[in-house]
This record gives C-alpha cells, sequence and structure tokens, in this order.
C-alpha cells in the first residue's frame, strides 16, 4: 500500500460534532444495529449527505471512523494489508479494514459497488456471525473488537448489471434509504454551511428542486446538497448568483447544450 494511501486511510477521530439535521428516524436505526453489532448499508444518491452522517454517528457514538473510497482498482490487499519491504526487512502492514477490525472502529466503505467483486467478499466473515477477518497471508484469524461495525453505502442510480451488489452480499446488511432532505431542512443546511441567509439559501434549494424534477429528460443526477453548498460558498465570496450557480450546480451536472439551455433558464427565473 503506498504511503498517501496508508496515511488517507489512518484512523480517524471525529473531535468536533459535524453539523447534521436528521430527516427521518436514521440516528435510532442506526444506534439500534450498532448496538446489536449489525452491519449498516446506506443507499441515496451523491452529496444527500450520507457520509456526514457517518461522521455524525462516530462522533455521537465516540467511536473512531475509518473511510475507504473504494474503485475498481481496490484490491482486497488493499484493504487487509500486505508485505513491504522495510530497511531491508519484510514486514507486515495493516490495511484500514484490519486497523478497524483490530481498534474497534467504525469501517466506511463508501461506494462499495466501485470495488472489484473478488474484493467485497473480504467483508463477508466480518457481516455474519462470525465476525472475522482472515489474513490468507499470515495464516491469522482476527476476531472483531466489539466496537467494530462495518458500513457501506452506494448510490442505486449507478446501478448497472456490471455495477451492482451481489444477494449474497447484500443481504448481511440492514438498508437505510437517504435522499435530499426536504427543503425547509435542505436550505438550514446549506444556510449553515455556505455562511449564506437562509433567503439565498431558499432559492438555491428552490433551483434544486426544479432540477431535480428534470432528470427523467436527459440528467443522470439531480441537482445535490453538496453543490447547493459550494454555490452558497462562491456567493458568500462575492461571486455573482447566477455566475455562482452556473459554475458549482449547472455545469458539473452536464456538458450537453441542450439541457444548459434548460438549466440557466431556471437559473434566470429564480435568480
Amino acid at each position: 500500500m503506498n504511503q498517501k494511501l496508508q496515511q488517507k486511510n489512518e484512523k480517524q477521530i471525529v473531535e468536533q460534532e459535524p453539523f447534521y439535521l436528521e430527516t427521518c428516524n436514521e440516528v435510532a436505526l442506526f444506534e439500534a444495529a450498532y448496538f446489536e453489532k449489525i452491519p449498516i448499508m446506506l443507499k441515496g444518491p451523491t452529496g444527500c449527505g450520507k457520509t456526514r452522517f457517518i461522521e455524525y454517528m462516530a462522533f455521537r457514538l465516540n467511536r473512531s471512523l475509518i473511510t475507504v473510497a473504494c474503485h475498481e482498482d481496490l484490491f482486497a490487499s488493499d484493504l487487509i494489508g500486505r508485505f513491504l519491504l522495510q530497511n531491508d526487512e519484510t514486514v507486515w502492514n495493516d490495511g484500514p479494514l484490519t486497523k478497524a477490525v483490530r481498534t474497534g472502529a467504525i469501517c466506511y466503505l463508501d461506494e462499495i459497488v466501485e470495488a472489484r467483486k473478488d474484493t467485497t467478499v473480504v467483508i463477508h466473515p466480518l457481516t455474519d456471525n462470525r465476525r472475522a477477518l482472515y489474513i490468507d497471508k499470515k495464516g491469522e484469524t482476527i476476531q472483531a473488537h466489539d466496537n467494530f461495525i462495518m458500513v457501506i453505502s452506494y448510490n442505486p442510480g449507478y446501478q448497472s448489471v456490471l455495477k451492482d451488489l451481489k444477494q449474497s452480499t447484500r443481504q448481511r446488511f440492514i438498508a437505510m434509504d437517504f435522499d435530499y432532505p426536504d427543503p425547509e431542512k435542505e436550505a438550514l443546511i446549506v444556510a449553515h454551511e455556505g455562511k449564506i441567509e437562509i433567503k439565498t439559501a431558499e432559492k438555491l434549494v428552490a433551483l434544486a428542486g426544479k432540477i431535480r424534477n428534470i432528470r427523467e429528460h436527459g440528467l443522470t443526477e439531480g441537482a445535490s446538497t453538496r453543490l447547493l453548498i459550494y454555490a452558497a460558498q462562491l456567493i458568500k465570496k462575492g461571486i455573482l448568483e447566477n455566475e455562482a450557480v452556473r459554475a458549482a450546480v449547472c455545469l458539473p451536472l452536464t456538458d450537453d447544450k441542450r439541457l444548459l439551455e434548460t438549466l440557466t433558464d431556471l437559473i434566470d427565473d429564480i435568480f
């Protein structure tokens, strides 16, 4: 594992309470699953707050958090660990999953469907009554720390035959459905995170609502809460509202000229 990846996946203590507004009953549900040692799967669109929720729960439960951003080149050894040459000696380096299992951290595999199928299989023994991690290269079996929990997330909007979770994986988790917050809460989030007036945040959320309603016309994804916060941050720095929204919301969503014209019309209607 390269040094940058190793540093990125070091155990993280969430020292300050992240700003999070509960939208349903997700906090109680997560806590119940955590204390019963039930693995958790978060489902929802990009930028709707799944990662922020995990950070909030790690703080609330006073648990360390290890996050792994999954991708198609993620091998099992990137999760478990590998032997490395250090000072003419071969030494074992734990991967992020192994660290979480040993120390009792929350292990969060973000966008799990992006990982290789043969990689996700290694989590199976950790997500049933065994709660064990097998390290073939060392001939070692690690029983998970009592505080360890496995959390995965993915975006159902990107599902395809090639990128989907096997039933043998899915049915090891309880599932929690995430979506964008209702307009009132989303405006509060955008105003708080972007440090702008609530009226401006409400206009950004109104625009996002209209964009999400035209998804069937060619947009793969609606405007995420994250993009609205980016727009708010640009506005806070003095960028004109129309320019900020075009740069932070419209252009990231599509390259299609026809769709961009439609989005520009929506911006002009609201701003």
